[in-house]
């Protein structure tokens, strides 16, 4: 079957001497696998460079509806063209988080027209916010569930701790150990009821940021089947303020 639709690649793998593989999420289909032959030459018609993380295209491929088996991408090109995050390094690193989180997260053959706007909005304000970076990350793990199917829940205002295995902030601590207790749990709502484009506006100090990354990968590992440890973290210690 041949389609036309939009994308969001989340990882390519070199394959032969010339060819790419690629894990794309389409807006029409989700995630699927391509192959793409020759894209690696000189002279291709498609970019190389469009299979990088988090690159939107447009793209036109014959889909199978067997999801083991590799799709076959006709034609590719750009849909948006960043200004800012191919030149970055901040913006960068955070590209890769969200395309190594969404990988991990997000199953072949999801169709998720929502979730696609989702990433596609992220993006976009990634590309050309003037704001600080470096809370956009955990705003992203905390909202990215909405879509996923275990969007943390609240019972009420006021100091909370936040279950980690039941997904829940609550006044009380659960009686297991999986939880955070409310000096980490009350940023981590905050961000939750703050817009993206108001995010940078929850003071945090790195050595928070870096306890509550941790608390919500932790989250996704108890809630995500098969989610792994995630390595672009060390990266985005390294480059964000």
């Amino acid at each position: 079957m041949l389609i036309h639709t939009r994308g969001i690649v989340f990882r390519s793998l070199k394959y032969g001497e010339t060819s790419v593989i690629a894990d794309i999420f389409t807006e029409e289909k989700g995630l699927r696998s391509f192959i793409a032959g020759s894209v690696r030459k000189a002279k291709s018609s498609m970019s190389y460079g469009l299979f990088q993380p988090m690159t939107v295209v447009d793209l036109i491929g014959y889909f199978r509806d067997d999801l083991d088996h590799l799709n076959r991408l006709k034609e590719m090109r750009a849909a948006e063209v960043y200004s800012a995050i191919p030149f970055d390094i901040r913006r960068g690193a955070v590209a890769l988080f969200m395309a190594e989180i969404c990988r991990k997260s997000i199953h072949a053959g999801d169709e998720n027209p929502e979730l696609f706007e989702f990433l596609l909005d992220n993006l976009r304000w990634l590309d050309t916010t003037k704001q600080p970076l470096a809370n956009l990350h955990l705003h992203f793990l905390l909202h990215l569930p909405a879509y996923l199917g275990f969007q943390p829940q609240y019972e009420q205002d006021g100091e909370v701790f936040f279950d980690l295995k039941e997904g829940v902030f609550s006044p009380v601590p659960p009686l297991h150990t999986l939880y955070l207790e409310p000096q980490q749990a009350m940023p981590l709502l905050d961000l939750l009821h703050t817009p993206l484009e108001q995010c940078h506006e929850i003071a945090l100090t790195r050595p928070e940021r870096k306890a509550l990354l941790q608390g919500l990968l932790q989250f996704y590992q108890l809630h995500v089947p098969g989610f792994v440890e995630v390595n672009t973290p060390d990266i985005l210690e390294m480059v964000m303020e």
